[in-house]
């Protein structure tokens, strides 16, 4: 425990108390780097994969002329190329983001530019490789955390909301849209929203990443009909889609909270564990704690 002080008037002076918190148990935090790594390597081989051929359509079958998203590139009337984005009947220029790549110092049509995929140039058969094995790494990393979860009690306190956290829910969206985080023996554990946030993540989109996976191989499909939970096996490749774009959206705002509430005390707890929960006090007389 360290204590030091700040004035915050002419004539008052606050205390601060520092407690030191084990917040992550070792496998956990193995399991959020591995997760790091897996999740890093699967998005970028999977656009590989896609940019094989970038568009999804719903059903069993692939309706070239009717697809529900693609990616591609025309030219311009005056004859400069340009990349588009077509969802659902509704067509986007996306010239320098989608559709065209420099290769070489010249545009060439691809979905996604070389820096986003796994390997860099075009090569389907190795994209597949990478995917498929760190497909693996993921599931068995992640039924290992579940087991973990499970036995020692861990899940249940980090992704269950208590009553009194649900009841507070409003406050709790007032205080993220305003950048206020939660302070002393709040901060030791997760809010309501960061807890219904992990749950859906791990019990709704990661197992629809894996069903959604599955149910494009014909080896899997031979043994289980899983393209039959999603409507066909081209709409199990759009939801995969959708739910990657899903993910790739919470780590964004993951990330940014992890920044904005406190960088270095949060990477400080998923590498050693230790978090440190600060604890402001005023002298008697002069206010209460806070």
């Amino acid at each position: 425990m360290a204590a030091g002080s700040t004035l915050s008037g002419p004539d008052i002076v606050e205390t601060v108390r520092r407690r030191w918190m084990f917040r992550h148990p070792l496998l956990i935090r193995l399991a959020h780097w591995i997760n790091v790594v897996c999740l890093a390597i699967l998005l970028m081989s999977g656009l590989q994969i896609f940019n094989a051929h970038p568009a999804l359509y719903w059903g069993s079958a692939s309706t070239f002329d009717r697809p529900f998203v693609a990616i591609t590139n025309d030219q311009r009337d005056d004859g400069t190329p340009r990349g588009i984005l077509y969802v659902a009947g509704q067509t986007f220029d996306t010239t320098g983001v989608l559709g065209l790549s420099n290769l070489n110092g010249q545009q060439a049509g691809r979905a996604f530019p070389s820096w986003a995929t796994l390997p860099a140039h075009q090569d389907l058969a190795t994209g597949r490789r990478w995917h498929f094995l760190f497909a693996w790494a993921f599931v068995i990393n992640g039924l290992i955390y579940l087991l973990y979860g499970i036995g020692t009690g861990q899940l249940r306190r980090r992704l269950i909301p208590d009553g009194d956290q649900m009841r507070g829910f409003g406050s709790s969206i007032r205080e993220h849209l305003t950048l206020h985080f939660p302070e002393g023996d709040e901060a030791k554990r997760y809010n309501v929203l960061q807890k219904l946030s992990y749950l859906i993540v791990v019990a709704v989109l990661l197992p629809l990443m894996v069903l959604t996976g599955l149910a494009m191989s014909p080896g899997v499909n031979a043994v289980v009909p899983l393209p039959d939970l999603f409507g066909g096996r081209q709409s199990a490749r759009t939801v995969h889609f959708i739910v990657t774009n899903l993910l790739v959206l919470f780590v964004i705002v993951h990330v940014l909270l992890v920044l904005l509430s406190g960088v270095a005390n949060n990477m400080r707890s998923m590498i050693t564990g230790w978090f440190v929960i600060e604890r402001r006090k005023l002298p008697a007389g002069s206010g209460e704690s806070r």
